[in-house]
């Protein structure tokens, strides 16, 4: 009894911890991938604001960013986690690498997601002398929020595959419980206690990303 009262305790710290991975990396990759993918979206040929220059840049950084595996984008960048939150290990110090690795990702789900809008709505919008920063905020966003939020919700649900591995190296969370008592100490109920909790997150949060999208789909 005493073992299954520790253990329950150990997975839920380590289901809080994971969700304040996920949910604080989330917010910075939205806070600065919502923009990047605006600009990327606005900058093509033939948009409303066209300049192949910022373009080409924005597309090479946001390919590169994509292209690198996670594991091998947490020890690249340890000198600027150290840096910034002062350490390299902990939940604290996952969240730097986890929000790097999701910014790329949410820049290409919102390009896609607006690129999807028909360009008439836009054009309208242009005939009738709205400016770039009007289109951007009443056409672009709105049209494209149902998709933006599946976007977001299919990247927090990366980001728990994604801190599930950074526990793996130090990171916290539920992957450092399952490696640590689950795997070195063989206790495989640890382990597949883990799993299940980590797949209870995944279809808690796609129920309510695809809830919400469906509320603001008027199409």
């Amino acid at each position: 009894m005493n073992n299954l009262t520790q253990y329950s305790e150990l997975i839920w710290n380590g289901t809080l911890e994971t969700l304040y991975m996920v949910g604080v990396s989330l917010f910075f990759a939205v806070i600065i991938g919502l923009p990047l993918g605006i600009l990327i979206v606005i900058t093509r040929k033939d948009h409303i604001a066209p300049c192949q220059f910022i373009y080409r840049i924005l597309d090479t950084i946001i390919n590169i960013g994509r292209s690198i595996p996670f594991i091998i984008l947490m020890v690249a960048i340890i000198p600027f986690t150290r840096k910034l939150v002062g350490s390299s290990i902990g939940t604290t110090a996952a969240i730097v690498p986890l929000a790097v690795a999701a910014i790329p990702f949410v820049g290409r789900v919102v390009e896609s997601a607006m690129l999807e809008i028909s360009p008439g709505v836009i054009e309208a919008a242009r005939s009738m002398g709205a400016t770039p920063l009007q289109i951007i905020m009443k056409v672009l966003l709105p049209e494209a929020l149902p998709g933006l939020i599946l976007g977001i919700t299919l990247t927090a649900i990366n980001l728990i595959g994604y801190s599930a591995m950074a526990g793996a190296i130090g990171g916290g969370g539920l992957g450092d419980i399952a490696i640590r008592y689950g795997y070195q100490r063989f206790r495989v109920t640890v382990m597949i206690a883990t799993v299940v909790v980590l797949v209870l997150l995944v279809d808690i949060i796609q129920w309510i990303g695809n809830k919400i999208a469906a509320y603001y789909d008027h199409r």
